[in-house]
């Protein structure tokens, strides 16, 4: 029998690693070469090619931090949210629960 149909697991194990390996050391080497981002490239013509986009400046209200009440309300609606998904969570792996057993039981009886 050949080595590459019989193998066990702590060799596959060892030849996954080196795999590993040998895979982030190339990363590493590809990291060092290239850098991380591409430059930038001027474009050629008067002013860099570079045409301008008209931009309007207006002014804006300050932000102004929610009130107590409506705080309150962020609080209050986000707590009946998250009991509301716990429960529905906590229902579904009940049922899911229940079904494993009743499945297992019922192998077992036959």
């Amino acid at each position: 029998m050949s080595s590459s149909i019989a193998i066990s697991v702590d060799e596959l194990t060892v030849r996954a690693a080196g795999i590993v390996a040998l895979a982030v050391l190339g990363l590493l080497l590809a990291g060092w070469r290239k850098p991380a981002r591409a430059s930038v490239r001027r474009p050629r013509g008067p002013f860099g090619g570079y045409i301008g986009v008209p931009v309007t400046q207006e002014p804006t209200t300050l932000y102004r931090r929610p009130g107590p009440i409506r705080r309150i309300w962020a609080l209050a609606a986000a707590t009946g949210l998250s009991l509301l998904t716990g429960a529905l969570i906590a229902v579904l792996v009940a049922f899911a629960a229940v079904y494993g057993v009743i499945t297992l039981t019922d192998l077992l009886s036959r």
